[in-house]
């Protein structure tokens, strides 16, 4: 059984800027990475999107991007938190309306 490499977000990075910033095709990035074209094409697309500002679904390769993702799974929480506190508030004051 044939398991997939595991490439760092720093390689992701660079084989992905290979096609943005140094004007390799999506050919021969792979060739000079050893990385798959499927992978390098997804790299390059998730990176442009990134750097337009769009959050991926998936785990995000930018430091800004994956501190927005860390924001946003805090607030997340955060809100989940709001709304037991909400809720066992009303049960208390529901519980003492019957006393």
């Amino acid at each position: 059984m044939k398991t997939q490499p595991t490439y760092s977000t720093e390689f992701k990075i660079d084989a992905a800027n290979l096609v943005i910033k140094q004007g390799y095709t999506t050919s021969e990035a792979p060739k000079a990475t050893g990385a798959g074209p499927t992978a390098i094409r997804r790299w390059v697309t998730q990176l442009r999107q990134e750097f337009e500002g769009i959050t991926p679904s998936s785990h995000a390769i930018t430091p800004e991007q994956k501190r927005i993702q860390e924001l946003e799974a805090q607030i997340k929480k955060i809100e989940w938190e709001k709304d037991i506190l909400k809720k066992a508030t009303a049960l208390l004051m529901q519980d003492n309306i019957k006393r």
